[in-house]
């Protein structure tokens, strides 16, 4: 990375670390196991606090990874290439691409509103086999540390130079060109989300640790579902689509936006209007 007056050059000489031959980690595989890493140990944290045990820490990570890693493939499959259906079906689940020869591409093309609705999933299945308590009471949990895991994410779409923003004015002094794209000066888009998203986990893990919320059940899955996307919402105005005729999709939002809204409205659904059924 160069840095110049009032302007950033990312041009990063590799994609990872090498480990041996051409096999290597990239960064952005990197980020996402950081991402459940500080994820476990804040849970960790959590459920000791809860009181509850470690074996059942263990399998909702392991539940945790397969739902999050499996929504969010499916998730960019569906939305955004429904098209690996025919022309390479088994990439979709695989880390390689098969059409036009066999190539390690490592998993990439992951959705965040598919993820958000794989870790959903996996925590009612998790709930039903295992933990046995309401669903919500462990997902106004788990959502503290998928906020700290989102900001991991959105820094490994930076180090892969994707999801990149629209061009910014030369003088942008956060503007930066992602030199192996192209050299225009662009809104460092997937910086924005990571940095809103920090304040999204610090506000949960404030209301989690120094109030009573938690005791609220479904409030801080719906305030972490309101303001991760209503990040997204706002951050998706500086970035290109990532469908090019999917610019001005539905009322002028594209397909992130668009996707964004029946979460935030979900979310204040829990943080509004939900009550739990008395047992």
């Amino acid at each position: 990375m160069k840095m110049y007056f009032l302007q950033i050059i990312w041009d990063p000489t590799s994609e990872g670390i090498a480990l041996f031959g051409d096999f290597k980690i990239h960064y952005y595989s990197l980020m996402w196991m950081a991402a459940f890493i500080a994820g476990w140990y804040l849970m960790k944290k959590i459920y000791k606090n809860e009181g509850q045990t470690e074996d059942k820490l263990d399998s909702l990570f392991m539940y945790s990874v397969l739902g999050i890693m499996i929504g969010a493939r499916l998730g960019h499959v569906i939305f955004y290439q429904p098209e690996l259906f025919k022309e390479d079906f088994f990439s979709i689940f695989l880390p390689f691409r098969f059409s036009g020869g066999l190539e390690f591409t490592g998993f990439r093309g992951l959705a965040s509103h598919g993820a958000a609705i794989g870790m959903i999933f996996s925590m009612w299945l998790y709930n039903k086999k295992i933990l046995k308590k309401s669903v919500l009471w462990i997902l106004d949990r788990v959502v503290i540390a998928s906020a700290l895991g989102a900001v991991f994410i959105r820094i490994g779409n930076f180090f892969n130079s994707e999801m990149i923003g629209k061009v910014a004015e030369n003088d942008f002094p956060l503007a930066v060109i992602f030199k192996q794209l192209d050299t225009i000066p662009r809104h460092p888009g997937q910086l924005y989300e990571a940095f809103g998203y920090v304040f999204v986990f610090l506000i949960l893990f404030f209301l989690y640790w120094k109030t009573n919320k938690s005791s609220q059940t479904g409030f801080l899955f719906g305030l972490f579902l309101v303001l991760l996307m209503s990040v997204r919402l706002v951050v998706e105005q500086f970035k290109i689509a990532q469908i090019d005729s999917r610019e001005d999709w539905i009322f002028g939002l594209n397909t992130g936006q668009v996707l964004s809204i029946p979460f935030v409205l979900c979310g204040l659904y829990f943080m509004f209007l939900y009550k739990p059924k008395k047992a």
